[in-house]
């Protein structure tokens, strides 16, 4: 069993709400697409918004990216260290994307995240369970 897997445990519907509140602090799926093409990984993030398959992003990349006050936020949220969460982060955060955008789209994305019955806590929660 993974790192990701030992804390993914039992954190699946407070990870979902703490990538929901990450999500709206970076300005929605759009705000975060612009973050990571402003740090060289649009293409990945695109690849979590298309219909293809969702390119693989590393912890320090997620690090990189989102930077120190975010992670941090997160790891408090979830009790873990800033290095586990950018870990799950990276595990969790192509396939909330992905799910927020069926339709290719970033528009109207943000929308899903209030709109899903239980937030995005439940949906990542129901996920982590396959």
């Amino acid at each position: 069993m993974g790192l990701l897997d030992d804390v993914m445990g039992g954190l699946g519907k407070d990870a979902g709400g703490g990538i929901a509140d990450l999500l709206k602090g970076q300005g929605g799926v759009a705000g975060l697409a612009e973050k990571f093409g402003q740090n060289g990984l649009g293409d990945v993030v695109g690849s979590w918004i298309g219909s293809g398959s969702n390119a693989g992003i590393s912890p320090e990349q997620i690090s990189q990216v989102l930077g120190s006050g975010p992670v941090a936020d997160f790891a408090r949220k979830l009790g873990v260290s800033p290095e586990q969460a950018s870990e799950t982060l990276a595990g969790l955060l192509p396939e909330a994307v992905d799910r927020l955008t069926p339709g290719g789209s970033a528009d109207g994305a943000d929308g899903l995240l209030d709109q899903l019955p239980g937030g995005l806590g439940d949906m990542i929660g129901g996920f982590l369970k396959r």
